[in-house]
């Protein structure tokens, strides 16, 4: 028997039953009313399957739509696979759960954020003054959108 009961895996494990759930239902039976979501994910996570032009443009997370057009949604319990609209070029991906970072659907103000313990060590680091940190690496050429812009 464990010495303490972790809350933390127990609360991803939860959280991530959940969003299996949901996207059960909309496999299903359609999004229904307003509702859509945006998914970010590690692309470097195991298990992830996507286009390797995809994986260059975005190496480290990506974030997905889903709402108007998508094709091919089947749950399991370790992940989902869809086809996504890119440019008018459809595209297979598989996505496990443990690869999830955020799931939010603004239509409703609900999210939910995955944080890894690599995280919370970087958010303890922020503490040290910009002059301890080294430089921030380059981006690449994805466009930033915020999430309350599409919220009514």
């Amino acid at each position: 028997m464990a010495s303490t009961i972790d809350y933390g895996n127990l609360m991803h494990r939860a959280m991530r039953t959940l969003i299996q759930n949901v996207l059960e239902d909309v496999a299903r039976d359609g999004l229904p009313g307003d509702h859509h979501f945006f998914i970010t994910f590690d692309t470097n996570a195991e298990g992830v399957e996507i286009a390797d032009w995809l994986r260059m443009r975005y190496p480290e997370e990506m974030t997905v739509v889903i709402q108007h057009w998508f094709d091919n949604l089947t749950v399991t319990d370790e992940g989902f696979t869809i086809t996504l609209n890119f440019g008018n070029q459809p595209e297979p991906l598989a996505i496990p759960f443990d690869a999830i970072r955020t799931f939010v659907d603004p239509s409703v103000e609900f999210g939910l954020r995955f944080e890894t313990q690599e995280q919370v060590d970087e958010e303890e680091d922020e503490d040290e003054s910009p002059d301890d940190l080294p430089p921030e690496p380059p981006r690449g050429e994805a466009e930033i959108v915020s999430l309350d812009k599409f919220r009514k």
